[in-house]
């Protein structure tokens, strides 16, 4: 009976269709419609920026020494881990079985309830490509990269929508599986002056949060960011609680240029680690080729956990995910696992 629950439940999550997810709550941004004849305006994160963010707004107040720690419980439902594993070379390892793994949450061993190699799911991706000025020379080059990239990848049970920022985010194309559709979104991409990079992410995470199968959002962009109104944790947070995997391609023309914000591409680097994606840098069109290549194999190869989380209580509302693989055919040392850190039991 058991093995007839898993397969049931491994059953909905192929075959259940994408579902549109309402946009994320705030104030359109005022002017952008003039401004984008044409365009969809992505409603803007719930901050402007003259107000702080609710960390800035709302410090944490000290613990008095005799009051216990605040402990959170969680619902006991099915926790899904998409995860990529690559060998010494790099290239996906695609030939592993269940008992090749094993999962843990906040270090406490889990029972992999469900398991199977996840290509069949239906991918929703977020194309982000950055237009603001400090990426104009390089925009053509990305445009035909990115055209190559949803040609390659798309299925009819996939969809693709494809999101512009510069000094506002603007929704090209809306989740589609027309590859006409997404090649005129791409062709019709238009310059603007400053970047809104983590605005974009945590946009790109709301529009995705309600979708079924895999989650995806494919960043383009040099990695400065000037006029977001949100900041690097809450477009984390807002990845992480849509259970997005990010894939950032850090376009550097200049490899040694002084202009380069080293630390918006630290930041990039970081929230795709944190997330299970992986960061490429590209400086050229071979290189944006090869990123998009790669991204492309490992949506093909990803294995799919999922658990029942054990515990019921923790002393945070953040339970860090661990998955360890063992491959007879090679040492642990050669393999590369890469998976989200973790999951919130709180929004």
């Amino acid at each position: 009976m058991k093995l007839l629950a898993h397969a049931a439940i491994f059953a909905l999550l192929v075959l259940m269709p994408p579902v549109p997810a309402p946009a994320r709550s705030g104030p359109q941004d005022s002017g952008s419609a003039s401004a984008n004849p044409g365009r969809a305006p992505v409603p803007m994160p719930p901050y402007t920026a003259a107000q702080k963010t609710p960390a800035a707004a709302n410090p944490p107040r000290s613990q008095p020494a005799n009051q216990p720690a605040a402990t959170f419980a969680v619902d006991v439902k099915l926790v899904s881990v998409f995860v990529t594993v690559l060998d010494a070379a790099g290239a996906p390892v695609s030939n592993l079985t269940q008992d090749d793994f094993q999962l843990s949450e906040d270090g406490h061993a889990e029972k992999i309830a469900v398991f199977g190699r996840e290509s069949q799911l239906p991918l929703s991706i977020v194309l982000a490509i950055d237009t603001s000025l400090s990426t104009r020379k390089d925009l053509p080059l990305e445009v035909q990269s990115a055209r190559r990239f949803a040609h390659s990848i798309m299925r009819p049970v996939d969809a693709l929508a494809v999101y512009e920022f510069s000094e506002i985010v603007n929704e090209v194309t809306p989740f589609t599986a027309d590859l006409k559709q997404i090649d005129r979104g791409i062709d019709g991409l238009r310059p603007g002056s400053a970047t809104a990079m983590y605005d974009a992410i945590y946009l790109a995470s709301g529009a995705l949060e309600g979708r079924q199968g895999r989650k995806v959002i494919v960043i383009i962009t040099d990695g400065g960011d000037t006029i977001s109104k949100v900041n690097y944790q809450e477009a984390l947070r807002a990845a992480q609680e849509a259970e997005a995997i990010v894939y950032s391609i850090i376009v550097v023309p200049i490899s040694s240029s002084a202009g380069r914000d080293t630390g918006g591409e630290h930041a990039l680097i970081q929230l795709s680690r944190d997330t299970g994606g992986k960061y490429y840098y590209a400086d050229s069109l071979d290189r944006l080729d090869r990123a998009f290549d790669q991204i492309s194999q490992e949506l093909r190869t990803q294995y799919l956990l999922a658990y029942y989380p054990s515990r019921r209580v923790a002393d945070s509302d953040f339970r860090q995910i661990e998955v360890k693989v063992h491959d007879p055919q090679q040492p642990a040392a050669a393999l590369a696992v890469r998976h989200r850190a973790g999951y919130y039991t709180s929004r």
